[in-house]
């Protein structure tokens, strides 16, 4: 008797895609190209990212046919588009975001992470009174020019 190890299947980026329609997913493209995933109101962009990896992008929840990231803004979380638009994030936009992210983790067969397993995470926060601490380069305080 022999034992051999199985060689491990990696799936395709299509594959883990058709894995989706089984959670009840719907994907398809937009404008730019890019592939989107969609259920209750709630949509991601998602990225080949080779070798049958994936990609999350943009996770959020769609408004007005735009994705609508979360931003904590502190007092409020807030939904805003990439055209601008804001809206208050309710906690039934909150839970829905919550349940729509793990479901699409584990649809595309990803590792859940603890830390972002115990709730809804904002990429922005705008909450700090520093300005402009979002933007990238910061000037370092040993770089200043010395006035003469």
């Amino acid at each position: 008797m022999f034992f051999r190890r199985d060689k491990p299947q990696t799936p395709t980026f299509d594959s883990r895609l058709s894995n989706l329609k089984q959670f009840g997913f719907e994907t398809g493209r937009d404008a730019q190209g890019k592939t989107i995933a969609t259920r209750n109101g709630c949509g991601a962009s998602l990225d080949d990212a080779g070798e049958g990896n994936v990609q999350i992008g943009k996770v959020g929840v769609l408004v007005n046919g735009e994705i609508a990231h979360l931003v904590n803004g502190g007092y409020q979380m807030v939904l805003r588009t990439a055209s601008g638009k804001e809206l208050p994030a309710l906690a039934t936009h909150l839970k829905a975001l919550h349940a729509f992210t793990e479901d699409l983790r584990e649809g595309l067969g990803l590792t859940s992470l603890y830390n972002l397993s115990m709730g809804t995470t904002s990429d922005d926060h705008l909450y700090d009174r520093v300005t402009d601490r979002d933007a990238t380069p910061h000037p370092r305080p040993w770089e200043k020019k010395v006035a003469h």
